[in-house]
């Protein structure tokens, strides 16, 4: 999200118990109360410490001030999914990734899309890596370049993910990542949020952003 260096150093200057009552009323902070029953809430603290202390400030998403996210405009993040949200997460769009609706994403998780080459270590082998909807990354796995994860997979913690699931609707785990079990699709929840953000931005004007900034 954009915020002007006047209104960042008007921000520093208020204090925050003041900035926490006054936001919320303004239409572009109306994320702050929408996302707060969400899976991923915009709370003032996360924002404060992305916008004004200056941590991750080009991600249209909130993430943590102890994740790394290289190359943003070649991530696109889903509804209520945030890579990065997370304590220490990793997240290397050398290549594309695409994260789907819902999906959430544990504490020191790492996706990568884009390895060093065997022979050479100064070339990278770039890969798109594709994460299905209603999917949960255990903390502590790694997804490796190339991988395609389908709807409601579940990553066991610790999990490396070497090879693609893209049927999803499964529990994968280890290291390589195996299929451990089966999910009964039947009973798989496909729930909503009253209100649908990605990061930031209102769904609505999500692919109007996306065609004019990002690669994804």
């Amino acid at each position: 999200m954009k915020i002007l260096r006047i209104e960042r150093l008007f921000y520093k200057l208020v204090p925050n118990f003041i900035l926490r009552k006054l936001l919320p009323k303004f239409k572009k902070y109306y994320f702050f109360k929408e996302t707060s029953n969400t899976q991923i809430p915009i709370t003032f603290d996360l924002w404060f410490s992305q916008f004004i202390k200056g941590y991750n400030t080009k991600l249209y998403w909130p993430v943590h001030s102890t994740s790394t996210v290289i190359n943003p405009n070649n991530v696109y993040c889903g509804i209520e999914t945030c890579p990065g949200f997370s304590p220490g997460n990793y997240i290397q769009a050398l290549g594309k990734i695409y994260i789907g609706d819902y999906t959430q994403i544990a504490p020191n998780v790492g996706i990568i899309s884009a390895n060093h080459d065997l022979y050479d270590n100064s070339k990278h082998i770039v890969k798109e890596v594709k994460i299905g909807k209603y999917c949960w990354i255990g903390m502590g796995a790694l997804i490796l370049p190339g991988v395609v994860l389908g709807d409601y997979t579940i990553v066991a913690a610790g999990a490396v993910v070497t090879k693609s699931f893209p049927e999803g609707f499964c529990i994968i785990g280890g290291n390589p990542a195996k299929e451990i079990k089966k999910l009964e699709k039947n009973k798989c929840v496909f729930h909503k949020s009253e209100y649908e953000y990605n990061g930031y931005i209102k769904h609505e004007k999500f692919e109007s952003f996306r065609s004019k900034y990002l690669n994804v």
